[in-house]
């Protein structure tokens, strides 16, 4: 048998105030393409499908299409599990009778104990999931005493165990934060506390562990207890890593192969750095100029609308920082005396750029002793 994990679509996701929807339906037609090119049969889908609670209606008719696609063109199972970010009694909306269609939706807690069992080619697996649960709803439900996100997955898990049929292989799906995973900017924390991640040894003895929450691919505590990754890069630290989904071969014994293949997506996310001209210079003949951009601007002077002269050529520059502009003196302190000798060159530079002139003598003379004035009423009176 062979399945395919994926998780974290965050269908409908903003992008610095930019729909990311036309770039998740491009990789979500790989990821047909690939269900169809490496004969799946069944797609596990680990959490997080929308990026809010309330998803925006083109996000719904978008997952509507892909698990048409899916279920009804190809005929193939879907296991799927709510994410922090999920709606859960939303997303379980019709679930019931969806199983019949081969969509199996497990979004309330009372069912994590309960098995979809799938069946291709002889195989048989038992598949169990444990949607996203903080620890109050786990208390709440159960009735048990449990005060952190471990000693509650501990608790899921157990009940799960205690209904795993011993003739056949179980994968277990989980929406959560394994200890020592790696985190990227956008991923949102589930507790304010600190105290969310779960340990991954009560997870050892299944024979293939599908998790999200985490955007990037990885495992923990062995090669079958693994995060597939998010569809897309949803954040600039993402930049380094590789989308893609993870395949998994089973046969009566458990897993035989996983091999995770790539999601190209249409636009890249991209960090640049260097001076203006630089840039723009590059930009004119970059192949890639419409990718998804961070700049980070090394130039030292004032410049003049950057993000107008950047776009020129890049036009999805979606952030800008300068860190050229401050120059750090210990740890995050400034250099008061260098930045107000600065300040005179900065202005020379934004009079020259609005003007088409570099300041003249008298102007110059008149502006130092103006910022030198500013900068006598800012020190601080005994």
């Amino acid at each position: 048998m062979r399945l395919l994990h994926t998780a974290d679509w965050h269908l409908g996701r903003l992008f610095h105030n930019l729909s990311l929807l036309a770039d998740q339906r491009h990789v979500l037609d790989q990821l047909i393409a690939i269900v169809d090119r490496e004969a799946v049969d069944a797609v596990l889908i680990a959490g997080d499908i929308y990026d809010r609670s309330v998803p925006p209606a083109a996000a719904v008719t978008l997952l509507d299409d892909i698990l048409g696609e899916l279920c009804e063109a190809r005929g193939l199972p879907v296991v799927m599990i709510s994410g922090n970010h999920d709606g859960a009694e939303r997303l379980r909306f019709g679930a019931r009778h969806l199983r019949q269609a081969g969509l199996h939706i497990i979004s309330d807690l009372a069912g994590c104990d309960c098995p979809v069992t799938l069946a291709a080619n002889g195989v048989e697996v038992d598949v169990f999931g444990i949607p996203y649960a903080d620890p109050e709803h786990v208390r709440s439900q159960f009735s048990v005493d449990v005060r952190d996100f471990d000693s509650a997955h501990r608790y899921l898990v157990e009940r799960i165990n205690q209904q795993r049929h011993a003739s056949r292989p179980t994968v277990l799906m989980s929406h959560c934060f394994v200890d020592g995973g790696s985190a990227s900017d956008s991923e949102r924390p589930l507790t304010l506390g600190g105290a969310e991640s779960v340990a991954w040894e009560p997870m050892q003895g299944f024979d293939y562990v599908a998790l999200g929450h985490l955007h990037g691919p990885q495992y923990r505590g062995g090669e079958h207890i693994r995060y597939s990754g998010s569809l897309l890069k949803y954040s600039f630290s993402e930049a380094r890593q590789r989308k893609g989904v993870t395949l998994v071969d089973m046969d009566r014994n458990g897993v035989t192969r996983i091999e995770q293949f790539p999601l190209v997506p249409s636009r890249e996310v991209r960090v640049l750095e260097g001076e203006l001209d630089a840039l723009i210079a590059q930009g004119k003949t970059d192949p890639n100029a419409d990718d998804y951009l961070l700049v980070r601007l090394t130039d030292r002077h004032a410049i003049l609308d950057p993000m107008g002269k950047l776009r020129e050529v890049y036009p999805n520059v979606l952030h800008l920082e300068k860190p050229g502009m401050l120059e750090p003196r210990g740890p995050q302190q400034l250099d008061r005396k260098r930045l107000r000798f600065d300040a005179l060159a900065m202005f020379n530079d934004f009079f020259a750029q609005t003007s088409g002139e570099a300041m003249n003598e008298e102007q110059s003379r008149a502006m130092g002793e103006l910022i030198a004035q500013l900068s006598r009423d800012e020190e601080p009176r005994i």
